[in-house]
């Protein structure tokens, strides 16, 4: 586990991150490898599927996860992001550090994906 506080800007560049969620039926720890993006020491995910995404529907059950980036492992909370002003942002932002690595135009998902904020929690 990292040291707190943590400045989540020093993954800025990092491509992926890796999500454990707890299960919401088994309890077990389920790991997927994601993209996303930091803003003011905020971690944000989009999900495509939206509440239908497995990663989603385990965090609305239990919040807490663990976050890895660049073999940094810290714990958060998750939250659906209810701000629209900072959605819109986070939505640009995305679609902009993706396409380039994608090379397709991700601009339906960026439009319509849920945006999910992880903000770093003490141990």
């Amino acid at each position: 586990m990292t040291n707190f506080p943590i400045d989540l800007a020093q993954f800025e560049k990092e491509e992926y991150c890796y999500l454990t969620t707890r299960g919401r039926k088994t309890g077990n720890p389920h790991e997927i490898e994601i993209w996303f993006i930091v803003h003011e020491n905020s971690l944000y995910i989009m999900s495509g599927n939206m509440e239908r995404s497995d990663w989603v529907r385990n965090l609305l059950q239990e919040p807490r996860v663990s976050i890895r980036i660049a073999g940094q492992t810290f714990p958060a909370v998750a939250n659906l992001l209810d701000d629209k002003t900072v959605e819109q942002m986070i939505r640009m932002v995305m679609a902009v550090k993706y396409n380039e690595w994608e090379g397709q135009d991700p601009s339906e998902w960026a439009r319509t994906a849920l945006v999910v904020k992880f903000t770093p929690q003490d141990l």
